[in-house]
């Protein structure tokens, strides 16, 4: 079953945001924590959700960060604003991009352009939410847990969307929050998002299909329920197999990255016509996608390494 609109998943456990761009709310008995951060422009339903759900903001103490691109921690600068004391997590790795200049230069870019393409700029004006230097926060790693009260979230690092992306676990809830390591549930179909090493985003599939799963937590379009959550990382290994296929065809065929990338994405908005960022975003990725593919594809050593992720046995 999959859950779009925002509202109350179980005890403990919230989805915020909205449904391109989601946020969840764990509470524990000691504190509560964001999971995810979501899009900039957010900020202003978060705050309208806080009050029509009755959630306490005074308690939320801790943010995840799951990776450092824009559309996962937009609202993050203006809730560490509005509270100096919030513990603000995220991969080593997360925190060494999130300190370059360059990398939030484009944050803030690529965040006014979703805004722009969904008609929200007056919410940027009217908000604090640039992402600027200063902001810190504390590094997490593979096994780390964080304890909230009567709930622990179970860090675990599943590089391959980014080379900064970490999941978080919560075992007694059985939920997963993987951000887009652990596929996207737009529409009635599952993305596969290896963005900047397939190879690994793989893997790290591998990694999360084992796990009890009642709850996933995806960090765009919503969350899953249930029969389907229980089956989904196994689904998503499955498309991801297939996507990686369609590119290593489109590469063969044409040749030259810059080419296929064009090809793939118009391809893309051909299936996904409503996806909420820019085409140009987008190509850029397949692009990122495709310079790893193709050297794979020259690499005899990683064009067996590929293999076995891809091909390797899954049940």
């Amino acid at each position: 079953m999959r859950v779009r609109k925002p509202g109350k998943i179980r005890d403990q456990l919230w989805f915020l945001g909205a449904e391109e761009s989601c946020v969840y709310l764990l509470e524990g008995t000691n504190e509560s924590m964001i999971i995810s951060g979501g899009l900039s422009y957010l900020v202003p339903e978060i705050l309208k959700q806080f009050e029509k759900f009755h959630i306490d903001e005074t308690r939320i103490g801790k943010l995840l960060i799951l990776h450092s691109h824009f559309d996962h921690g937009g609202i993050v600068p203006f809730f560490k604003r509005r509270n100096p004391k919030l513990q603000v997590y995220a991969s080593a790795r997360g925190w060494e991009i999130l300190r370059m200049p360059r990398a939030i230069q484009t944050f803030n870019q690529f965040s006014y352009s979703v805004a722009r393409r969904g008609g929200k700029e007056e919410i940027l004006a009217g908000y604090d939410l640039d992402w600027k230097e200063g902001i810190t926060g504390i590094p997490v790693f593979e096994g780390d847990r964080i304890d909230l009260g009567n709930l622990d979230v179970l860090v675990m690092e599943t590089p391959g969307h980014s080379s900064c992306s970490i999941s978080a676990y919560v075992p007694r809830l059985r939920a997963l929050f993987p951000s887009d390591a652990g596929g996207i549930p737009y529409r009635d179909m599952i993305i596969a998002s290896g963005n900047s090493n397939f190879t690994q985003y793989q893997q790290s599939l591998e990694k999360l299909r084992n796990l009890q799963i009642d709850y996933v937590c995806a960090d765009h379009y919503g969350y899953v329920a249930g029969e389907e959550a229980r089956g989904f990382i196994q689904k998503t290994i499955e498309v991801a197999k297939q996507e990686r296929l369609l590119m290593e065809t489109a590469y063969r065929r044409i040749g030259n990255i810059d080419s296929a990338a064009q090809e793939l994405t118009r391809d893309y908005y051909h299936k996904h016509p409503d996806w909420v960022v820019s085409s140009e975003i987008v190509e850029g990725v397949y692009r990122q996608m495709l310079r790893h593919i193709a050297g794979t594809l020259s690499s005899p050593v990683e064009g067996k390494r590929k293999v076995g992720v891809g091909q390797g046995k899954r049940g």
